[in-house]
Parts: C-alpha cells; sequence; structure tokens
C-alpha cells in the first residue's frame, strides 16, 4: 500500500525518493534510495553509530594486521610511522594525566611516544584491541620515567618501594577525620614493615626533590640562606697555604740544608743520625735546621730580608 506522507510533514522537506512508503504486517519499512538506510517502526530503530571510547583511539586494525605479516624494511617502517602518528594524541593524553608533578608536559610527552613506539612494536593483533595493550604500556614508561629519572637525589630501588608502601600507610590511616599523625610504629603494623624499614621510606620521601642553597631561611632584614649554615672551618687549608708558601724559600736554600730538612722531617731521622751521616757534629746540624727553618719562615712571610742577609746565610750554610 502507498501512503502519501505529505499530511505529515511539509513537501519540499520529503525527498521524492522517501515519499514510497512499504508496510507490512509486523512494521513499517522505509527505504530512502540514496542513501540505503533502513528505519524500524519506533524510535529506537535507528542504531548509533559506534564509537571507541576515546577520539583518540583510531581503528587501525588493518594496519596493525598488516604491520604483523611484514617484514623488515621500508614499507614496515612507513606502516609504523602512520600507525605511531595516528595513535600519538593517546599518549599524550596519557602524559597530560602526570601533568603538574614536578616534570615538563613536553618532556613527558616525549616520554609517553616512546612508550608508545614500544607498544606497536611489541602488539600481537591476535591478542585483543590495541588500545587495551598501549594504555598500561605507556603508562608504564612515563611512571619508570618519574622513578629513574626525577629523583634529585638517587636512591636504590629497594627503597624507593619502600617509600612508596610509607607513603600509601600513611595516607590510608589519615583518611579517618580526626585522626592523628600515624606513629612509626603505627606505620610499619600496616605496611607490614619494620621500624627501621619505615624510618628509611620516611628519609626517601623527603629525597625526591632538593632545597636549594640559596634558599632563604629568615624573612627578616638579616635574611640568611642555608648555605650559610652549614660548613665549618677546614685546618687543611691553611697548611695547603703553607706548603705553598714555604715552596720557594725551599728551592732557595743550598743543597745540603734541603737534604738535611728532608731526613728529619719527612724520613723521621735523628739529628745524631743526620750528623753520623753526614760526618759532621750533632750541634752543628741542630744550628743548620734553626737556620734554615727560620730563612724559609721569613721568607714565607714576606719579611724583608737585610741587605746581604741571603750572601752570607748561603756562603755559612755551603761552609
Amino acid at each position: 500500500m502507498s501512503i502519501d506522507l505529505s499530511t505529515s510533514r511539509p513537501e519540499e522537506s520529503v525527498p521524492a525518493e522517501e515519499r514510497s512508503v512499504s508496510t507490512g504486517t509486523t512494521g513499517t519499512t522505509a527505504t530512502t534510495g540514496t542513501t540505503g538506510a533502513t528505519a524500524g517502526a519506533g524510535p529506537s530503530a535507528r542504531s548509533a553509530p559506534t564509537r571507541h571510547p576515546h577520539d583518540d583511539a583510531p581503528d587501525s586494525a588493518t594496519d596493525f594486521a598488516r604491520l604483523a605479516a611484514l617484514e623488515e624494511g621500508p614499507e614496515r617502517d612507513a606502516v609504523r610511522g602512520e600507525l605511531t602518528k595516528a595513535w600519538l594524541p593517546m599518549a599524550h593524553r596519557i602524559a597530560g594525566r602526570f601533568r603538574d608533578r614536578g616534570e615538563n608536559i613536553e618532556d613527558l610527552r616525549q616520554v609517553a611516544a616512546v612508550g608508545l613506539v614500544k607498544a606497536i612494536d611489541r602488539f600481537d593483533p591476535s591478542r585483543g584491541a590495541f588500545e587495551s595493550y598501549a594504555v598500561p604500556t605507556i603508562t608504564g614508561e612515563v611512571k619508570r620515567h618519574f622513578r629513574d629519572r626525577m629523583w634529585a637525589l638517587r636512591v636504590p630501588r629497594r627503597v624507593q618501594e619502600l617509600r612508596n608502601k610509607v607513603r600509601i600507610a600513611r595516607r590510608d590511616l589519615a583518611m579517618n577525620p580526626g585522626a592523628p599523625e600515624p606513629t612509626t610504629a603505627e606505620i610499619a603494623a600496616h605496611a607490614g614493615l619494620t621500624e627501621d624499614e619505615v624510618s628509611a621510606g620516611m628519609e626517601a620521601m623527603e629525597s625526591f626533590s632538593t632545597l636549594s642553597l640559596d634558599a632563604e631561611l629568615s624573612s627578616a632584614d638579616d635574611n640568611y640562606s642555608l648555605a650559610d649554615t652549614l660548613g665549618d672551618l677546614d685546618s687543611s687549608y691553611d697548611i695547603v697555604v703553607d706548603r705553598e708558601a714555604a715552596k720557594e724559600g725551599l728551592r732557595r736554600l743550598p743543597e745540603r740544608e734541603r737534604n738535611i730538612l728532608y731526613m728529619r722531617f719527612f724520613e723521621d731521622m735523628t739529628q745524631n743520625r743526620i750528623a753520623d751521616q753526614l760526618g759532621i757534629s750533632q750541634m752543628h746540624v741542630s744550628r743548620l735546621i734553626t737556620r734554615s727553618c727560620a730563612r724559609v719562615r721569613d721568607e714565607a712571610l714576606g719579611a724583608q730580608a737585610r741587605p746581604g742577609r741571603g750572601d752570607a746565610d748561603g756562603r755559612t750554610g755551603a761552609a
């Protein structure tokens, strides 16, 4: 039976090919001709097009099947590049979940892209949908980046795991309204750790980021930085300065006096042994050591030598 639909809607809004409607005993079927769509009798008969959970999840099952069938070569690299480009928005979306955690978003997107490439290379099309495999792979890559690259002070992985357990235990214990700050013993009992392990985990929680030595510790007019509170005088610097100052004076000493000073202060020989070795008296050795040390000390301290004093000392030392 042919029904004219001009009474239900304006003539100009009804295409000519839709004006012929065939009715059956169980329902009404309208053929649209150019569109080839079939409509049921009720409003729910029109089914919505199937959509992915996210707009950045393209339908690329054919490309993955093709990638799996190709051997290494330019064609496979081209297909791999197309898949990477198609799924890159999803990688960027996953990277966005980790923003505001101390890392630049562009760096996070680069890490997520690395995870995407790994997922494409390892994906087996026969195991299911790519998205269900790629999401945990990319997420794991970003988490590894935070674990291995974001610590300002590098700590062992075991300590990092203790940090995570302590952090979760503290969060669980603090969920009750009005609950006080959990003690080390409470955290240890809740997490199944020893108190020493809890202490190590809590120390690691402070190691993820560091405080600059230039950080101001006081807001008063006499503000000072962290570096002003650290360090102490090192006496070794004075020894280095004294040695450098004495070098030039030691070079100017006669060879015999240099040898006497070396045997006395570096080989720890007594004055008697030095005297026996040089064939002179112990008293002479004592006078030479005293005079040589005084000369080196005067030059090191920048004392003005009296005219002719150096020549006299040199002649006496050579005698």
